[in-house]
């Protein structure tokens, strides 16, 4: 059975976290003057996320077993959120989590990167088989947009569901890029290679081939 446009989408947002992710994770990303590299990953990770939960976890809700599903959805993205905010508070010198070694944060960070893309990859191909093509990719279309607008950094302990997981995600953006701004941290609005400007939804809608990543 051929991959519905939102399996695809999300495969591909998948893969170009985990080039961000690279470097950041490479010797030396620590110093001043590469910290851009995990503020990207950082960043493109949280909008992801949370952009995820306000327009995928809706739908996975309607689906069999679906308040176990968005429970065990939403109980890995709080731990991922918790290990991106270690990873960031560590890059920036805060002497609360100094003592955790960096390939310590990394080996959680890809563990449950792992888990999260499992979720995800078996998530999205159960709703391609419950709506149809065009509805999918309507959704497909409004993820995107959601990650445009969503968090540049981890809230781990804030509401990430329902009504009030979407006021949160709102008035988080507004602080957060208050906060970036005042700490000079490099969020990616223009870097056009990331998961949003270069995403497998925007080759679809301009109707061009995505790129084989197995060539």
């Amino acid at each position: 059975m051929t991959a519905s446009t939102l399996e695809q989408a999300l495969a591909y947002e998948h893969t170009m976290i985990r080039e961000l992710a690279a470097p950041a994770q490479a010797p030396g990303a620590g110093q001043p003057d590469r910290r851009h590299q995990t503020d990207w990953f950082y960043a493109i990770a949280a909008q992801h996320l949370a952009a995820a939960e306000d327009v995928l976890l809706p739908h996975v809700r309607r689906l069999p077993e679906g308040r176990e599903r968005v429970a065990k959805y939403v109980g890995n993205a709080k731990q991922l959120e918790r290990s991106l905010r270690f990873l960031k508070a560590r890059q920036y010198g805060d002497s609360r989590v100094l003592h955790l070694h960096p390939e310590d944060v990394w080996q959680v960070i890809d563990r449950l990167l792992a888990e999260h893309e499992h979720l995800e990859a078996e998530y999205s191909r159960m709703i391609g088989e419950e709506l149809d093509t065009e509805h999918v990719s309507a959704l497909t279309e409004e993820l995107l947009s959601a990650e445009e607008v969503a968090p540049t950094r981890a809230h781990p302990y804030s509401p990430h569901t329902g009504t009030a997981g979407r006021l949160a995600h709102r008035m988080w953006r507004v602080a957060d890029t208050a906060w970036d701004s005042a700490e000079g941290r490099v969020v990616p609005t223009k870097y056009h290679v990331h998961p949003k400007r270069d995403s497998a939804l925007s080759h679809y809608l301009r109707g061009t081939p995505i790129p084989d990543e197995t060539s």
